[in-house]
């Protein structure tokens, strides 16, 4: 069933989970990934981008982690509550059941000022051994954690990183020193056991009693569920589109507004490759396509919040591909002096920090007149930045870029000119609607007809029969499909690229992003769900809804979190994860199946 695993969790030789044996938990602030053995091995404390306390995900045999697992062998039944980020684990062994349930936990108020993730062990039959284990890690050999032991938990330090490790009375410690802690304890049916970790970084630690962290479990899952609840949406698929809803919600840092890109680094694309990169950077597509989502389902503080957070960022470094999480302009990728993922080499930072992408200043359109379309007001300081963009999309789009997939090679990539023409069709109708000044509107729309005759001109591919990836070129970009939303009106052109897509980049029920790079990476599970919402905006409903139950069929070995990609033959995930486009993708197919915004297909 769709969202619950079980099974027998198994790390490889290496010590690896697979990505789908993992679900994250969030807080606003940071985000941790749990294993489906009860491990916790990804964890950046205070915030989603700082510095990981738990990084065994890229270093199997000497990372930080925080595990909870049965001394005997044992089956899984795990899946998040209904509507809530709050993760239910039920262990089930020969002699007892026991059920974990673990959150990073908000108040009443809110977010907490620190990091609290609480994890409680709950006797449901039998009686069940477990050992309790935690490894602080040494952020890539940067510092050397060291604790100091208490009555009721034991204080540690780990850099700058202060906090402490709580448990009930039950858990009989073995070891806890500065090499970590080792504990076990026994829990019989009625039995509850409660163990948490809270954190902060550069300040004074807070240490809340257990039974108040206990408490904020049960109180975190309230809160998510009053949120989900608040959710317009009533279309098909409606328990997917929450959980991808609540996905993303993960991803929104609550003190600035920024959106996430992914909760991780160096995910690989393919195991063992060089294509692993850090995503824990708010990219204004991503941001901007979130946004898009978080408006359509009535979650307007979310919306409002990251669309003023990256308004400003625009407005204080013009356009660029990314920002990080506290609204700089983000550094160039390292290597971090770790294993990897299955050996795949890690980084932090991002290449593509300095690239030039067209595309953006449709994204910046296109979240605006989301936007605006929603019966929202945008203000005068926002529509004057607006013009200055529209007027550089206007004098720039001749030139070439690094296009969507921010490939080193600098070309004419055809969705990067039919972004440029959503830019400056969003623009022109904006001006027309009195929400833009209408001084350059004229000139807009010149130059919206003259990248249309561009493109006609130059990127379509008689022998494919499509438009291609970039002139010249005889291959095929899956991102075209966003050009059906896009409005852009040559719908038999695109109808017939489409067709070639699924020939060409199609693999079972998933999609390559482009021609020729299928030895490099998995399929894009985003290509697949742009695809499923263009055939459902084309008026193809039937094919839209049979390829989105097979690509949802297709990821269905895990809780609900999606990667960034999926290896078409053995259905691993591959990726950065839990990747806010896959999940806002799969939102939008099934918004378009259910009949929304097809208007822009039949225009």
């Amino acid at each position: 069933m769709q969202g619950i695993q079980h099974g027998e969790p198994q790390r490889d030789a290496g010590g690896w989970l697979p990505l789908e044996g993992y679900a994250a938990l969030g807080d606003g602030r940071s985000v941790a990934l749990v294993g489906w053995d009860g491990s916790i091995d990804w964890w950046c404390v205070p915030h989603m981008d700082s510095p990981p306390l738990f990084d065994r995900l890229l270093a199997p045999h000497h990372g930080g982690y925080f595990a909870i697992t049965p001394k005997q062998a044992y089956r899984v039944e795990r899946r998040y509550l209904p509507g809530s980020n709050v993760l239910e684990t039920l262990f089930i062994t020969d002699s007892g059941r026991v059920r974990l349930v673990e959150s990073l936990n908000s108040g009443p108020a809110g977010r907490l000022p620190w990091g609290e993730l609480g994890r409680r062990l709950e006797g449901m039959e039998g009686q069940v051994d477990f050992a309790v284990k935690i490894d602080f890690g040494t952020q890539a050999d940067t510092v050397s954690p060291f604790l100091a032991p208490t009555g009721n938990g034991c204080v540690f330090h780990a850099g700058h990183i202060l906090g402490m490790f709580i448990y009930s009375e039950q858990l009989q410690i073995q070891r806890k020193d500065d090499l970590g802690v080792r504990a076990e304890v026994r829990v019989a049916a009625g039995d509850k056991v409660v163990m948490a970790i809270v954190s902060g970084r550069d300040e004074p630690l807070v240490v809340p009693s257990l039974e108040l962290i206990d408490a904020r479990i049960d109180g975190s899952h309230r809160e998510w569920l009053q949120w989900s609840e608040c959710l317009s949406y009533d279309g098909p698929y409606q328990t997917l589109v929450v959980r991808s809803a609540l996905a993303l919600k993960l991803l929104l840092s609550s003190p600035t507004g920024a959106i996430m890109a992914a909760a991780t680094t160096s995910l690989p694309e393919r195991i063992g490759g060089t294509k692993n990169y850090d995503y824990r950077f708010a990219w204004v597509r991503d941001a901007g396509y979130i946004i898009e989502a978080f408006l359509t389902m009535g979650a307007q503080p979310e919306a409002k919040a990251a669309l003023t957070w990256l308004l400003h960022r625009l407005s204080e470094h013009g356009v660029r591909v990314f920002y990080t999480l506290q609204g700089e302009v983000g550094e160039g990728a390292r290597a971090l002096p770790l294993p990897g993922y299955k050996y795949s080499p890690p980084v932090v930072g991002n290449n593509a920090t300095g690239q030039i992408q067209h595309g953006i200043y449709g994204d910046i359109f296109e979240t605006v007149r989301s936007f605006i379309a929603c019966g929202n007001v945008l203000d005068a300081r926002s529509a004057k930045l607006l013009c200055c963009f529209a007027d550089q999309c206007a004098d720039t789009w001749r030139q070439p870029d690094s296009g969507i997939w921010e490939l080193p090679e600098i070309r004419h990539y055809t969705t990067s000119k039919i972004s440029c023409w959503q830019a400056l069709n969003h623009a022109v109708e904006l001006a027309d609607h009195g929400h833009l000044p209408t001084t350059c509107r004229d000139r807009w729309d010149r130059e919206r007809q003259r990248v249309h005759a561009w493109v006609e001109a130059h990127c379509w591919s008689e022998t494919l029969q499509g438009y291609q990836f970039y002139p010249d070129s005889e291959r095929l970009d899956g991102s075209i499909a966003l050009a059906v939303r896009f409005g852009y009106p040559e719908r038999e052109r695109l109808r017939s690229t489409l067709e070639a897509v699924q020939r060409e980049l199609g693999r079972g029920a998933f999609h390559y992003r482009y021609s020729q790079v299928e030895l490099e990476e998995g399929c894009f599970l985003a290509c697949t769900f742009w695809l499923i919402e263009a055939w459902a905006l084309l008026g193809q409903q039937a094919r839209a809804e049979d390829a989105f139950d097979k690509a949802v069929e297709g990821l269905g070995r895990g809780v609900g979190i999606y990667a960034e990609m999926v290896d078409p033959d053995s259905g691993q995930y591959l990726g950065n994860l839990p990747q806010g486009l896959t999940h806002l993708s799969l939102i939008r197919a099934a918004r378009a199946i259910g009949g929304e915004d097809s208007h822009r297909g039949n225009s």
